[in-house]
């Protein structure tokens, strides 16, 4: 008799077969990729030929994906924590503590007492997704990482920043700020390993202390070096504080243990549980087959709704209309343009720049995605420049995007313009008319009223993922779907499921339960892009009234390249607003860039003088980054962790006064501070700034002040002069 134990999770299938005796036959550790009833027939079928028969044999069965699957194959049901507890509990009597981190939810144990008066403490938290490996992954995505590299990433000897361990969508927005204040990845990553930490540690011991020895689980815990070494460093300090002996010789590394086979104890739980535990007989996997084949499209159909479209005809003229906005960016010959205009948008997820002629035209474009260092961005990105202008004439500089306020001063920006404005210029430069602008960035979403040619209100939501880009595009790359093939998976689904509009995290929730039920990777596309419009225009944009915004709508930034995203905006904007008008912009993902390079334009009408500092300078650009005691911020109690980028430049004055001296021909950019007072690095540069302040009022004098002292001066003053 042989004994399953299937661990069916949100992003894998686990299954451990045994024999009475306990003795591992066969095991196997495989991601699903939405299709959890697939994966596990495609078990059966390899276990049915190893021997595993129905009617003989028993299966116990865990996880998030469980419910409907266990019922179709006769196994019965033990939930995750307890499976993971029989497991310890048998293969690690001595362990006091268990943290297991899984794709989509965390889990820890507490075991108290010995022998009958052992106890069992269990937490699990499966609603936010900070602290879970999907929410690793999708920050090492942000930064441009693979998993390999980043599973040999560290976090012992690297500087710790703040990363947000309460909620994964603040973690992300620390992030970005990390990523444009240009700190380098290898210590934005041993940040998000402590965060996740932190965020194990305050979420799920509630009031406990885990004691040794103890035990860590799950794929994040195995597989990434770093966070193994942030559990060792901050169990060891808690230990320290709390006064916890170890035992005697041991050190906390050899009390702090991840087994090999952390990926299968819910599994290997299972098949414990089956040796005190009746019922579990496998009955086949015929009604599973059913299930695939027949079950859930009649379970989709009772609950889900129609796809993006309802008919082929209906489709392909949207798809001939809508494909034709986009423009194709034009080559033009080196020899054609003798003079130009350089725009740039710096933002969280790509980098693109614009060259224009002095008449306006778009004659070439690049467009990249960021590697999370702003300056190593701009090498790379004037380095094409470069060549493809070859000895053309640099009248201007404009920039814009989350990278500006590091990069104005280092590149000689011209320019440095609010994204808001850039967007409304590129807008209206091509649709003088519009009504409102709706961009759609990677991590964040902008709506831009306009009322007779100028911006009147806007809407920008950069802290929730709901709405954005990134959002779409990591979940397609959980299901292994390529970004621009996002629209055709899409628009291939006939139905889709109803997903909860509102927060990025619920949304990730909703996403899970829907897989649950055996909705694929292609319908939850299409019920993502679906949703967008709800979460741009109502959650994020708070829009009640669309007939008071008017009729031409234009939408810009990257995310409106998925056609399927624009289906789903027309479709939402013509049931508020029926005879809208709704267009694309032309080169919607480089928009903010032409909005920079045109308002730099503009720029060089008037002074005719431009401060770019040359390729060269940007090519052979010197940098470094500190974040120290010594560069916390004192004005106030909230003490703020900041980081001193100083960069290598010919008109640096240096700061040879400082706590962290720079040298003659460095300049510093102070970044991560969340008021004004923190760019001012303490009270002697405060004094540099006042006598300065002074020295201009001594040579240009405020005339409406001196008017208003003399032309109001009492009798009392009078006689006092006198």
């Amino acid at each position: 008799m042989y004994i399953l134990g299937l661990d069916v999770g949100s992003t894998t299938c686990k299954y451990v077969l045994t024999d009475l005796k306990g003795n591992i036959i066969d095991k196997a550790y495989e991601r699903h990729n939405t299709r959890q009833a697939e994966k596990v027939y495609e078990f059966l079928l390899r276990l049915e030929k190893k021997g595993f028969t129905p009617g003989r044999d028993r299966v116990f069965i865990t996880g998030s994906g469980a419910g409907i699957i266990g019922t179709l194959i006769g196994a019965r049901f033990i939930q995750e924590v307890v499976a993971v507890a029989e497991a310890v509990e048998r293969l690690n009597p001595e362990v006091r503590f268990v943290s297991e981190i899984g794709g989509e939810d965390m889990k820890s144990i507490f075991f108290k007492g010995e022998g009958k008066n052992k106890t069992r403490q269990v937490f699990m938290q499966s609603v936010c997704a900070g602290g879970t490996g999907a929410f690793i992954e999708k920050c090492a995505r942000k930064m441009g990482l693979s998993l390999e590299r980043l599973s040999e990433m560290g976090y012992k000897g690297l500087q710790i920043h703040k990363v947000s361990s309460k909620c994964g969508i603040f973690a992300e927005a620390d992030i970005n700020t990390l990523l444009k204040a240009g700190v380098p990845v290898e210590e934005i990553v041993a940040s998000l390993f402590e965060a996740v930490v932190i965020q194990n540690l305050s979420v799920l011991i509630k009031g406990n202390v885990p004691k040794p020895e103890v035990l860590l689980l799950g794929g994040p815990n195995l597989f990434f070096k770093g966070l193994r070494e942030a559990w060792t460093y901050h169990l060891s300090k808690l230990w320290k504080e709390r006064g916890i002996k170890l035992p005697e010789g041991k050190s906390p590394e050899e009390l702090i243990k991840v087994p090999s086979n952390a990926l299968f104890y819910a599994a290997m739980g299972c098949s414990i549980a089956a040796s005190f535990q009746s019922g579990g007989v496998y009955t086949g996997k015929e009604k599973l087959k059913w299930w695939i084949e027949e079950g859930q499209y009649k379970q989709k159909e009772a609950e889900g709704v129609k796809g993006l479209w309802k008919t082929k005809d209906e489709l392909e003229e949207f798809i001939k209309k809508y494909k034709s906005q986009i423009a194709s960016l034009p080559i033009w010959s080196t020899e054609e343009v003798k003079k130009v205009v350089i725009g740039c948008d710096f933002g969280s997820t790509t980098a693109k720049a614009v060259c224009l002629s002095e008449k306006g035209e778009i004659i070439f474009s690049t467009y990249a995605l960021s590697k999370g260092n702003p300056i190593e961005d701009a090498k790379r990105i004037f380095r094409e420049i470069k060549e493809r202008t070859k000895k053309a004439e640099i009248l201007a500089l404009g920039i814009t995007g989350y990278g500006k306020d590091l990069l104005k001063d280092i590149l000689g920006a011209d320019t440095a313009i609010v994204e808001t404005v850039a967007h409304a210029t590129a807008g209206l430069h091509f649709f003088p008319d519009a009504d409102c602008i709706c961009d759609v960035g990677g991590v964040d979403v902008k709506i831009i009223i306009i009322k007779n040619g100028a911006v009147v209100d806007f809407r920008l939501n950069s802290q929730c993922s709901s709405g954005n880009g990134a959002f779409l595009q990591g979940v397609a790359e959980r299901f292994g779907i390529a970004l621009e093939d996002i629209a055709n998976r899409a628009f291939s689904a006939t139905m889709m499921p109803k997903l909860t509009m509102g927060c990025g995290v619920f949304l990730q929730s909703d996403i899970v339960n829907q897989q649950r039920k055996g909705w694929n990777a292609e319908e939850i596309l299409a019920a993502l892009c679906y949703i967008l419009p709800y979460n741009v225009w109502i959650y994020a944009g708070n829009i009640t009234n669309f007939n008071d915004i008017g009729r031409k709508f234009i939408l810009q930034g990257g995310t409106h390249r998925n056609l399927a995203v624009v289906k789903s905006q027309v479709d939402f904007l013509k049931s508020k607003v029926p005879d809208a008008e709704i267009v694309i912009h032309p080169y919607p993902g480089e928009a903010g860039a032409i909005g920079a390079a045109l308002v730099a334009l503009e720029h060089t009408k008037t002074t005719g003088a431009t401060r770019f500092r040359g390729f060269d300078v940007i090519e052979n650009l010197e940098y470094r980054t500190t974040t120290s005691e010594e560069t916390t911020c004192r004005w106030c109690s909230v003490e703020c962790r900041r980081t001193f980028v100083d960069v290598k430049l010919p008109d640096g004055k240096g700061r040879p006064w400082s706590k962290v001296p720079l040298p003659e021909g460095w300049v510093r950019i102070i970044v991560g501070a969340s008021c004004p007072k923190g760019f001012v690095e303490d009270k002697e540069e405060l004094k540099r700034i006042r006598s300065e302040m002074e020295k201009i009022k001594g040579k240009f004098p405020n005339i409406a002040q001196i008017v208003q002292k003399t032309a109001f001066i009492t009798k009392t003053d009078i006689k006092a002069l006198c």
